[in-house]
């Protein structure tokens, strides 16, 4: 049971975050492309989009967390049964567990990369002027 279960959150968080991936892949792609002018954006984009996996399958399925049904714990040294109610409660936590390390990963990107614009606009308005 808890094989599957630790299957079955690898899996929703791989799909979770290609679709995050697949949603941000032009806006990543434009901003990349405008901070760094040269043909190597395109491989800060499949580093971004690489990113969005790693941070999100690791913060998504949570091997420290589901250690619960495997090890006992507690002072009666219970090892917790995977019931229909804590499978719903474990695949939800994993979608918002992995958004939610996405979204952490995204503000940040999103703050460097309005940081590298200012500072990009500021030297053009200065080579303009």
């Amino acid at each position: 049971m808890f094989w599957s279960l630790l299957l079955v959150n690898l899996v929703e968080a791989f799909v979770i975050c290609g679709i995050v991936a697949f949603l941000f892949k032009k806006p990543v792609s434009r901003i990349m492309q405008r901070l760094v002018t040269d043909d190597i954006y395109t491989a800060w984009t499949k580093y971004i989009t690489f990113a969005i996996f790693v941070v999100g399958i690791s913060g998504g399925v949570r091997i420290w967390d589901l250690e619960k049904y495997i090890n006992p714990s507690g002072k009666d040294n219970i090892i917790l049964e995977l019931t229909k109610d804590r499978w719903m409660l474990e695949v939800f936590h994993t979608v918002i567990a992995t958004l939610q390390s996405i979204a952490w990963m995204m503000l940040v990107f999103f703050l460097f990369a309005l940081i590298a614009y200012v500072i990009v606009r500021g030297f053009e308005m200065k080579k303009h002027a």
